[in-house]
This record gives C-alpha cells, sequence and structure tokens, in this order.
C-alpha cells in the first residue's frame, strides 16, 4: 500500500488535482481520505462561537482520529470515514465506508503539521499557487458550498493569510513533489501519476 499525502493553502487546487490523478488509474486501486471530514463536532456551539472558528488552526482537527484510521487502512482494515458540515460546523451522523486499496490519497491544508501523518506518507506532495488565485478559489468555495457571503469570506482572509504563513507555508519543506500552478500543472502531475505507477511496480502491486 502506498500512502500519498497532498497538502497546499486553502484553494490551492488540491482538489482538482486529486481528481487529474484518480482519472489515471482504476476506481478499485485508490481510497480518498479527506482531511477536511476530520474537523472536531461543534455542534454544541452557539451560531456566535461557530462563526469565530478558525478552520486553519491544527487545534480545529482530530489529528489522532485521522492517524489511527490511515494505521487501521494501512492493516487491511475498513474505516467508516466522518463526514463534516462547514454550514453547520457539526458532523454528520453518516459515516463514509472506506476500503483499504493500493493507493491512499490523504489531503488536507494541515496535513504536514503533523509528524506522524508526515511519517506515513510515502510520496509527500505540496500544492501551491499565488495568494491572488487562492482568494478567488476561496470566495466561490466558501459562497457555493459553506453558505457564507463574499464580504465575510474577505474579513476572515486576514486570518486565513496569517495561518497559511504560519503553519502551512513552513511544511513545503517536507515536500517530496511541489506543484506550482495548481491542478493546471499537468506536466507535474504526470510525473507524479509515473511515481505512483513506478512505486506499485516495485511494490509487486501493479
Amino acid at each position: 500500500m502506498l500512502i500519498i499525502g497532498i497538502t497546499g493553502g486553502s484553494g490551492s487546487g488540491k482538489t482538482t488535482v486529486v481528481k487529474k490523478i484518480l482519472e489515471k488509474f482504476p476506481a478499485q486501486e485508490v481510497a480518498i481520505v479527506h482531511m477536511d471530514s476530520y474537523y472536531k463536532d461543534n455542534s454544541h456551539l452557539s451560531n456566535e462561537e461557530k462563526e469565530k472558528i478558525n478552520f486553519d488552526h491544527p487545534d480545529s482537527l482530530e489529528f489522532d482520529r485521522l492517524y489511527n484510521d490511515l494505521l487501521t487502512l494501512k492493516s487491511g482494515k475498513a474505516i467508516e470515514q466522518p463526514v463534516y458540515d462547514f454550514v453547520t460546523c457539526a458532523r454528520k451522523a453518516e459515516t463514509i465506508h472506506t476500503e483499504p486499496k493500493h493507493v491512499i490519497m490523504v489531503e488536507g491544508i494541515l496535513l504536514f503539521t503533523d509528524p506522524r501523518l508526515r511519517d506515513l506518507c510515502n510520496i509527500k506532495i505540496f500544492v501551491d499557487a499565488e495568494a491572488d488565485e487562492r482568494v478567488m478559489r476561496i470566495v466561490q468555495r466558501d459562497t457555493q458550498e459553506r453558505g457564507r457571503n463574499v464580504k465575510d469570506v474577505l474579513d476572515r482572509y486576514g486570518l486565513v493569510k496569517q495561518m497559511h504563513i504560519q503553519f502551512i507555508e513552513p511544511t513545503k519543506r517536507y515536500a517530496d513533489i511541489i506543484i506550482p500552478q495548481g491542478g493546471e500543472n499537468q506536466v507535474a502531475i504526470d510525473m507524479i501519476v509515473a511515481t505512483i505507477r513506478l512505486k506499485l511496480q516495485q511494490e509487486g502491486i501493479k
């Protein structure tokens, strides 16, 4: 089994990179674990308190659960991946049944801030993008998927930028591969796909 970690700033294009890599492999060979699923349940908070949640700080995530779930997959057992609702800031009742596959792709903005998670990753990828590009994607995502208005998103961007500089950007040094231009960098994606295939061959998996 190969565990591939994909990180980068909010709005950097991680999801696009993941989708383009997935297109190159049969569905039965690759499983996806989203770090966004492991945000702490905040259903007990008031609406005012929920608005102050800093989703770009490591304290907002259940690293232990993610780490244990990855260990479970690595041992050949399935997991029940949680589902997080960013509109209600709460964990949903349903889960995503995830079977162990030849390749496990884990993606999230704070993935490499935890040494245990870094050590589990056979390939570590950092998706890079200019700040202006990330802002546009954040606005589009948060207004369409998270029920926020443009003003609120832009008002919060100062905090997002600060967290990026403090926690996310420094983890670039742990990456085996850095992808500039996010999901638009087809050359880098092709290189990653070739690297995955080579490692699978070396492991006798494919």
